[in-house]
């Protein structure tokens, strides 16, 4: 994620200051409860900031965000400001449901923000949403797991046959049953476990204007690669094995060394892991087919959006800026959430240091590389968030994974079903 010139605090923030000569209400949605809670002393902070600006905040959670804002979207009744997804932006714009924000980001210097989390919120040329926080993708390993098998950390020269050497070497069947006590990786179908691979190896699943699906060599290589650790190497289970357990939790149960999953899950590792055994980060290895010019890190980011149904325009973009910029502190932002206000993200603060991983600073390094969110119209229908025997590329990556499909025969199946989509 490229870093422009970096704005001072108080240059940025003196854009936030809005005149108002009479009662003023701004409408809010939040697609998560307890992000809607953290943000309170914010929202305060702009109400105190602009005398007769009151801002009515909502959150709901994410499951049924996206149902009730469409049908208000219908009933011409959105928000003035609403939280928007990487994953959702293009067809919200392309509906004709949000403002343009270009003429806003002209004022401001954009500087002071990570120039690829800038880069998510737009479409067709136009920024439809502005970032508060970005996330990627990492390799979570167990340290502990690595000293008891002599196998060096990770680090970012790593090979994908250093990765595959050492996922061999974590893999530890005691009593040779075939069931491993302890599994060198762990992964499934879904887009956070595979698609990290994919871009790392420089390639992609989707055509450059993002119409169609199309994985190019580099991207079948890296899925090759993915089943082989599974169906040759036995370094990795089938997904069937271990059903029942949340696909979050394998790494920090310990049933697995490895596993590369969003920075969002620092949050559930400390939770899960307590202190049970040492652990960190490093950077998806870098593909056979790519260089660190052409590999993109995996990142997409969580942003603000102003409604076309707002009638205070310039009002809900100042509080835009606010939410995202200068009104921010580090403790806004803990765990795997990158701040993509720069000054925020480089605060001592965010490192949280002293708590694991030890690592965090990694992911600002990541901020300053190439990076490619792989997100499109109808992306949750064609992806697939569903398992093995559902539709979409997840279900039959798992139907793969579970040793019931070929790869060739699960990507032609993954492919004519998500261009279908796409066409309508």
């Amino acid at each position: 994620m490229k870093i422009l010139r970096l704005a001072t605090l108080a240059a940025l923030a003196g854009t936030c200051g809005v005149a108002a000569q009479e009662q003023v209400t701004l409408r809010y949605m939040q697609l998560s409860v307890p992000a809607l809670e953290a943000e309170r002393p914010v929202i305060a902070a702009f109400e105190a900031a602009n005398p007769g600006v009151r801002i009515e905040a909502q959150a709901m959670p994410s499951s049924e965000y996206w149902r009730s804002l469409s049908a208000r979207a219908a009933a011409g009744d959105l928000p003035d400001v609403m939280a928007m997804s990487s994953a959702f932006v293009q067809q919200w714009a392309r509906a004709g449901n949000l403002s343009a924000l270009d003429e806003y980001l002209a004022e401001v210097d954009t500087g002071a923000f990570y120039e690829s989390a800038l880069g998510f919120g737009q479409v067709d040329g136009s920024t439809f949403a502005f970032p508060q926080n970005w996330v990627a993708p990492v390799l979570y390993f167990n340290k502990d797991a690595f000293d008891a098998a002599g196998v060096e950390y990770p680090t970012t020269a790593w090979s994908w046959e250093d990765f595959r050497a050492a996922a061999k070497a974590l893999t530890i069947d005691e009593n040779g049953d075939g069931r491993p006590e302890q599994w060198g990786f762990w992964f499934d179908g879904r887009y956070t476990n595979v698609e990290p691979w994919i871009f790392r190896n420089a390639g992609l699943l989707l055509t450059e204007d993002r119409a169609a699906i199309d994985p190019t060599p580099e991207a079948i290589k890296a899925m090759e690669f993915l089943v082989s650790l599974v169906m040759e190497e036995k370094s990795a289970p089938m997904p069937k094995d271990l059903e029942g357990i949340r696909p979050q939790d394998v790494f920090g149960l310990g049933m697995a060394a490895m596993w590369v999953d969003g920075s969002w899950q620092i949050d559930n590792n400390r939770q899960v892991i307590a202190d049970q055994f040492e652990w960190g980060m490093s950077e998806v290895p870098l593909g056979p087919d790519a260089t660190e010019e052409t590999a993109r890190v995996y990142a997409w980011a969580d942003m603000l959006s102003v409604t076309k149904d707002s009638a205070h325009q310039d009002l809900a973009w100042q509080f835009v800026l606010h939410m995202s910029g200068p009104g921010r502190q580090a403790s806004d932002f803990p765990g795997g959430k990158v701040p993509a206000y720069i000054p925020v993200a480089q605060d001592r603060a965010w490192l949280e240091e002293g708590m694991l991983p030890a690592e965090k600073s990694l992911l600002l390094e990541m901020g300053g590389k190439a990076a490619y969110s792989g997100f499109s119209d109808d992306w949750s229908a064609w992806r697939g968030y569903g398992a093995s025997g559902s539709g979409g590329m997840n279900g039959e990556l798992d139907e793969v994974l579970n040793g019931r499909k070929a790869l060739d025969d699960a990507l032609a199946a993954a492919v004519a079903y998500g261009n279908d989509i796409l066409s309508r």
